[in-house]
């Protein structure tokens, strides 16, 4: 735990040094007129794998003005670092954006996530939520707690209506029918205002990544098992493949069976024609 304590506080110091660095080497560019240089600042913190918690990678498609950024970054530390991969964990990220609205413009601090979803409307004065999803290629509930912050919560950046034909939906829900547009109307006393995320619920989504890692488990015992066996009655099968995982966790019966009949869909065994209760595997 000491040694993971200081490699965080060595990590940070470094990420400080290197951010000057860069901001340098920005410097040295923009006098040389280069003309690929991003017009966002970009501040980064590389830190190690292993001293720090693991958080899980989403691959965002960022918008051009963001992946011009991330371009310059990685040139110019595969330049300085020959066998380090760089992996961003945009999660982590926040961004400041001037929202030119109306009354007057507003500093939106958001999330990375909110961050690319607003920058779509550069482009587009309306977008359904299967076009921002698509453009983000983030999974459902991300993009549902994106828009839902941007256009449910207190501060309504994005106007939410419902699709052609569809019905009204509640204003506090996102629909995967729902269009969405800029709200060039919005304003507020602030100057500057900070967009949260609603919260996530953790110990649902770890629920749902247990049951996951236990069917993957389940499936690969019954594969060892038909594997091994060729032939064998459903009754035995069952009772291998719980002595199999035991040690892990007490497979539930039922789920057993599920994923018996999700492999003979997917061909790795097949059911007796005449016995229904044997199970042959399929090499």
């Amino acid at each position: 735990f000491t040694s993971k304590m200081e490699g965080m506080v060595t990590d940070l110091q470094l990420a400080r040094e290197q951010q000057s660095k860069f901001d340098q080497h920005l410097d040295n560019l923009r006098n040389s007129s280069s003309s690929n240089l991003p017009s966002l600042d970009l501040n980064v913190t590389v830190l190690t794998t292993g001293f720090w918690p693991s958080y899980k990678f989403m691959e965002l498609n960022l918008p051009e003005e963001m992946e011009k950024c991330v371009s310059v970054f990685k040139q110019y530390y595969e330049q300085k670092t020959k066998h380090r991969k760089l992996t961003w964990i945009y999660a982590l990220g926040t961004c400041h954006l001037t929202g030119r609205f109306q009354a007057k413009s507003i500093e939106l601090i958001v999330s990375t996530f909110q961050a690319a979803a607003l920058l779509l409307f550069n482009r587009a004065d309306s977008l359904t939520f299967e076009q921002v999803q698509e453009q983000l290629n983030l999974p459902e509930e991300d993009v549902m707690r994106c828009l839902h912050s941007l256009s449910c919560a207190k501060y309504k950046i994005l106007l939410k209506s419902a699709g052609e034909g569809q019905p009204d939906g509640s204003p506090k829900m996102i629909a995967k029918t729902d269009v969405f547009t800029y709200n060039h109307a919005f304003t507020d006393k602030m100057r500057r205002i900070k967009v949260p995320l609603p919260p996530v619920d953790e110990k649902r989504r770890v629920l749902e990544d247990v049951d996951k890692d236990r069917r993957y488990a389940i499936d690969a015992a019954v594969v060892r098992v038909m594997k091994s066996r060729k032939v064998l009655q459903h009754s035995q099968l069952v009772v291998e493949v719980v002595a199999q995982l035991q040690r892990s966790f007490k497979p539930d019966f039922r789920i057993i069976k599920k994923r018996i009949e999700d492999l003979i869909a997917r061909e790795y065994l097949e059911r007796d024609k005449d016995n229904a209760n044997l199970f042959r595997y399929l090499a």
